[in-house]
């Protein structure tokens, strides 16, 4: 419901520039959880006028362009390094890297996320133990239209100290990408090739999303 006067207007900016400070200041992008705080803090619980998730994410981005200039486009092109080895190492399961760290709004409490094919997720258990990686398993549930859902397996680990999660597809399954939990459009990925130009920018990368959306394919 899109505010209707002013007031309105400026409480639903103030909503989303504090949820924007809780998810920078708590490295959590759990964006439901960061408007209730919000409201709490600013006293307005009971309003109607909460931000959308689109508006909260342009928030957290001009906040760090406002107060981590400096720290946060470096952090995000480490991240970006990181996953791009991370991709290079998983290179037989097509990753896509997805989440934060495409985006631009990562920081030092990111996760980087990987969508990865597989036959099945054994073949990732398999790999990780092939290569004496210790690893913590989860199920993650992913969207792909308004009443279609699967849960997928999920995989946790660290490369290079940064907390690193898989998240596998089969190869049988849907190739086009879930629909993100922040707008509900169709899930921004990135291979090698795109990751390698983010990676091109240098080490203060602007903070924005990529334009290239690109699929899982056989």
């Amino acid at each position: 419901m899109p505010p209707r006067n002013a007031k309105e207007r400026q409480m639903r900016a103030r909503l989303a520039q504090e949820a924007a400070r809780i998810l920078a200041e708590t490295g959590s992008r759990d964006f439901y959880a960061a408007k209730r705080k919000a409201a709490e803090h600013l006293g307005a619980t009971d309003t109607r006028n909460m931000p959308r998730n689109t508006e909260i994410e342009d928030a957290l981005l001009t906040y760090q362009r406002l107060f981590r200039a400096e720290q946060q486009p470096a952090e995000l092109h480490r991240l970006r390094q990181v996953a791009y080895r991370a991709m290079k190492f998983f290179s037989d399961f097509k990753p896509r890297l997805v989440g934060s760290v495409l985006q631009g709004s990562a920081d030092e409490n990111s996760t980087i996320t990987l969508h990865l094919c597989a036959g099945t997720a054994e073949d990732i258990d398999m790999f990780l133990l092939g290569h004496h990686i210790p690893y913590k398993t989860s199920e993650r549930r992913q969207r792909f239209g308004a009443e279609h859902y699967q849960t997928m397996p999920a995989y946790r680990f660290l490369a290079e100290d940064t907390p690193v999660e898989v998240i596998v597809f089969p190869v049988d399954g849907p190739h086009h990408a879930p629909l993100s939990p922040v707008d509900g459009k169709p899930m921004q990925r990135a291979g090698l090739s795109t990751v390698a130009d983010l990676l091109g920018n240098g080490p203060v990368v602007a903070a924005g999303k990529p334009e290239s959306r690109e699929e899982i394919r056989d």
